[in-house]
């Protein structure tokens, strides 16, 4: 209970410091079946229960058709947390390893589930998408922008698409990697196995790997670059200042076991290569 009062915190914190959720919201998660997704789908449902502004909640699972996918012990829990789940069965990967024979899938990927979660969402009458990215997701995201495309960015931690009408969420933006993890692990989650070929082949394991490198030598790197978006700021990043202070502040207290965590995580949700987009390769 403490490690999920934790999470809560840090969710509600972004949530309420972006306005990422308004009263009367339907809002979707994209339910990749992996950790972070999952932790996401958890959080909400329980914010769900006391949340100031109420709001809807569903899941959409967006099936890649990759042999042995089996998201029924997600169907339970979505049951138990009482959240409407749907699994939307896709040839998306057929089409990019197999007729189209990408040698840099996860771009073209990542957009062809975006589109299939969009319209699976649009057509159940929410027009609101929570993704799983998290802190390290958005250190990575940059420093893959600045290194493989000479720009600097990041996705947004709300974006409207102006040509679907989708607004997406994106409320872990303050949870470690190592948090989630820790608490993917300790409330069991059914974290479902990646089939994708690509998995921890891509830019952004490379991305992984150099900052946890980086990391041993400047500690507070990820501090550094996430505090950096925030006051520079990207746009839509600036915050007004909260008064449970920094993100160093935050963190700090994580100590080692978040710190240990984030080096050897799975990586299986990297954002792919070249052209870079928020949902590349992600559980």
């Amino acid at each position: 209970m403490k490690e999920l009062q934790r999470i809560l915190s840090y969710v509600r914190r972004a949530a309420d410091e972006y306005e990422m959720i308004r009263a009367g919201d339907k809002i979707c998660v994209g339910v990749s079946a992996g950790k972070d997704s999952l932790t996401l789908l958890v959080a909400l449902a329980e914010l769900r229960r006391f949340y100031p502004k109420p709001f809807t909640l569903c899941a959409v699972t967006v099936d890649l058709g990759f042999p042995g996918a089996d998201y029924s012990e997600i169907e339970e829990l979505c049951r138990r947390l009482s959240v409407e789940y749907r699994v939307v069965p896709t040839e998306i990967g057929k089409i990019v390893f197999d007729i189209r024979r990408e040698k840099n899938p996860c771009s073209l990927c990542a957009k062809m589930r975006r589109g299939a979660l969009n319209q699976a969402l649009l057509e159940q009458g929410y027009s609101k998408v929570a993704l799983g990215h998290h802190y390290d997701d958005a250190v990575e995201t940059f420093l893959m922008s600045l290194l493989f495309e000479g720009r600097i960015g990041c996705f947004e931690p709300v974006t409207y698409l102006d040509r679907t009408g989708v607004t997406q969420i994106r409320p872990m933006l303050y949870l470690t990697e190592g948090m989630v993890r820790t608490f993917a692990a300790e409330h069991d989650l059914p974290v479902v196995h990646n089939p994708c070929p690509a998995d921890k082949h891509t830019k952004r394991q490379e991305i992984k790997e150099l900052v946890a490198v980086l990391s041993k030598t400047y500690p507070d790197l990820k501090t550094r670059v996430f505090g950096a978006m925030q006051r520079l700021p990207l746009p839509q990043w600036g915050v007004t200042p909260h008064q449970r202070g920094s993100q160093k502040q935050l963190h700090q207290h994580d100590g080692c076991k978040a710190g240990q965590a984030e080096k050897a995580d799975d990586a299986g949700r990297g954002r792919g290569d070249g052209n870079i987009e928020p949902g590349q390769g992600r559980e």
